[in-house]
C-alpha cells in the first residue's frame, strides 16, 4: 500500500554519476535523449574530481525541459552561502530547473581533500540547509552556531542578502542518507531523499525513519519526494544484466569509505548480506577487483536494480511504487551510447506498461 498522501504517478530521472570518466560526450547524449522523452530530472555527482555545478550548467544549456539537480552537492566543499549562491545561479540560468541535493560525503573525502573534520555531521546538515534556505530567501544572512557565524562578530563584516533572484522562490532541497538518523533529519528538514541501493523489500523501515522525521516537523508525507538511484540493464535473461551491475555494486560496498566507516557497507549489512558484504570489502581493499565484484550477492543486485526485459522491469516498477517512490532515478549501465538510450526508452514504455505514468 501507500503511504498516505501519495499518488500512484511515478516520474523518471536520470542519474549520469561522475563527470569525465571518458563518457562524457555520451552522457550528453543520453541527458537530451530523456529530455526529450520527458523525464523529470537528470542528476550530477561530485567527489574529488569534476565538479557538480560546471556540469549542471552545461546540461541546462543544451536541454529543454528536464530539470537538473546534484546527487549531490558535497557539504564540507563550500560554506551554505555559496551554495545558495549557487542554487540561484544555476536555478536563474535554467529558468527555474534547478534542485539542491546535498550530502556530507564521507569522512575519507570530507577530511582528506577538503580539510574538514567529519564530526557532528548531523548537526552540521540541519545547520547548512537552515542558512542555505534563509539566503535564498533573499533575506539578510543573520546567524550564529556550533559551524558557522555570519557575520564574524568584531569585525567589518555587516549581514548581507543574495543579489540574485532565483526564477522559484522555493529551491526543492534534497538530502542523500543512509543511517537511521540521518533519514529522519532528511524527513524533517528537507522536501525531498536521495537514496542508493534503494530496494522495496527492504525499504519500510527507511521510510519509517523518514515519516518519523516528517511528524517531528509538523507534516506527513504529501509533497515530499523518495528518489531512488537505480542501476538498469536490459536484457533477456536478468542474471546476466545483474553482471554488468557487478562492478558497480562492488566499488561502493569495497571501496567508498574506509575499512572501518563505509555507510553502503553498512546498509548492505542491515539489509541480511552483511557476510557477503564483507567478503566483498575484504577483497576489493586487497586490490582483487574482479573476486570483489563476484563476491556481490545476485540477490543483492536484483533487490537494489531494473534488471531484464520491459516486462520484468515494470513489475519491479510496480514495487517500487507501492514504497512510495515518487520519482525512479535511473543509471544506465554503459556500454555504449544505443545502449543507454535504448535503456532510457524501454524505462518509458515499462513505466506505461505498469500503469504509473503520469
Amino acid at each position: 500500500m501507500l503511504p498516505a498522501g501519495r499518488v500512484c504517478g511515478v516520474r523518471l530521472g536520470l542519474n549520469l554519476g561522475y563527470w569525465g570518466a571518458g563518457n562524457d560526450a555520451e552522457n550528453l547524449e543520453l541527458a537530451k535523449e530523456a529530455d526529450a522523452l520527458g523525464y523529470s530530472v537528470v542528476w550530477v555527482a561530485e567527489a574529488y574530481g569534476s565538479d557538480g555545478p560546471t556540469v549542471l550548467s552545461w546540461i541546462a544549456a543544451q536541454t529543454e525541459r528536464i530539470d537538473v539537480g546534484s546527487a549531490i552537492f558535497q557539504i564540507p566543499a563550500r560554506t551554505p552561502t555559496m551554495t545558495a549562491m549557487t542554487a540561484a545561479t544555476l536555478d536563474t540560468l535554467s529558468g527555474g530547473r534547478f534542485r539542491l541535493g546535498l550530502g556530507v560525503s564521507g569522512p575519507q573525502v570530507s577530511e582528506g581533500w577538503y580539510g574538514v573534520k567529519f564530526d557532528r555531521p548531523l548537526a552540521r546538515t540541519r545547520e547548512y540547509v537552515e542558512i542555505v534556505r534563509k539566503a535564498l530567501s533573499r533575506e539578510r544572512v543573520v546567524h550564529e552556531g556550533p559551524n558557522w557565524t555570519l557575520p564574524l562578530p568584531g569585525g567589518p563584516g555587516k549581514a548581507l542578502k543574495l543579489t540574485v533572484h532565483p526564477v522559484r522562490e522555493h529551491i526543492p532541497v534534497y538530502i542523500a542518507a543512509i543511517g537511521p538518523k540521518n533519514l529522519e533529519l532528511t524527513g524533517e528538514i528537507a522536501d525531498g531523499w536521495l537514496a542508493i541501493f534503494y530496494s522495496p523489500e527492504h525499504a519500510a523501515e527507511s521510510v519509517a525513519h523518514i515519516r518519523a522525521g516528517r511528524e517531528k516537523a509538523g507534516r506527513d508525507m504529501a509533497g515530499f519526494e523518495i528518489v531512488p538511484t537505480v542501476p538498469i540493464v536490459v536484457g533477456e535473461d536478468w542474471r546476466t544484466c545483474a553482471d554488468t551491475v557487478r562492478p558497480y555494486a562492488a566499488l561502493y560496498i569495497g571501496g567508498m569509505g574506509s575499512r572501518d566507516k563505509n555507510f553502503y557497507k553498512e546498509l548492505a549489512t542491515r539489509m541480511g548480506f552483511g557476510e557477503q558484504a564483507q567478503e566483498v570489502q575484504d577483497r576489493f581493499l586487497a586490490k582483487d577487483y574482479q573476486g570483489a565484484a563476484a563476491a556481490v550477492p545476485l540477490e543483492f543486485l536484483d533487490a537494489t536494480s531494473l534488471l531484464g526485459p520491459k516486462e520484468r522491469i515494470a513489475e519491479r516498477m510496480r514495487a517500487y511504487a507501492d514504497t512510495g517512490v515518487t520519482t525512479l532515478t535511473l543509471s544506465p549501465m554503459l556500454q555504449d551510447l544505443e545502449q543507454g538510450r535504448g535503456a532510457l526508452r524501454t524505462a518509458r514504455e515499462a513505466l506505461e506498461l505498469a500503469g504509473l505514468a503520469e
